[in-house]
């Protein structure tokens, strides 16, 4: 079962004469393909190793989908800083940094965490000014 735990991407079938409860529950947590209560037969193969690709397919079209949709709030962050910066509409914020992107020769998403980046350092910086210049404009006793 250690096998099955392994952050490797290979399919792993568990072959066993009889069911057991305890066994099934235990391979299904350890990460089994397949857990097939029968002999060992190659024809049993085949729909192991087709299911094994079919959920691999599936994880990685959900990663790649978290993916996508983290990249989409960082560029809809980026472009809402813009706006409020500008004074521009979304096209317009999109447009500067679909632009950026294009002169800069990154992708989109990294043009957009540097924008989100430098606002949110800028305004860490000026909240610890504001209440530093705040601290000494206090009159002492």
């Amino acid at each position: 079962m250690t096998l099955a735990t392994l952050p490797l991407e290979r399919p792993v079938a568990m072959f066993v004469g009889q069911s057991d409860d305890g066994l099934t529950k235990a391979a299904i947590a350890a990460g089994i393909s397949a857990y097939v209560v029968d002999d060992l037969r190659p024809d049993r193969l085949h729909p192991v190793m087709a299911r094994f690709n079919v959920f691999r397919r599936m994880r990685d079209e959900l990663s790649e989908t978290k993916r996508a949709r983290e990249e989409r709030k960082v560029i809809d962050r980026a472009r809402g800083l813009s706006r409020k910066a500008g004074g521009i509409d979304e096209d317009a914020a999109y447009a500067i940094l679909r632009r950026a992107s294009m002169d800069k020769g990154k992708r989109i998403t990294e043009v957009a965490s540097a924008i989100v980046t430098a606002a949110e350092l800028l305004s860490g910086a000026l909240r610890r000014f504001r209440w530093a210049s705040f601290r000494w404009s206090m009159p002492r006793r």
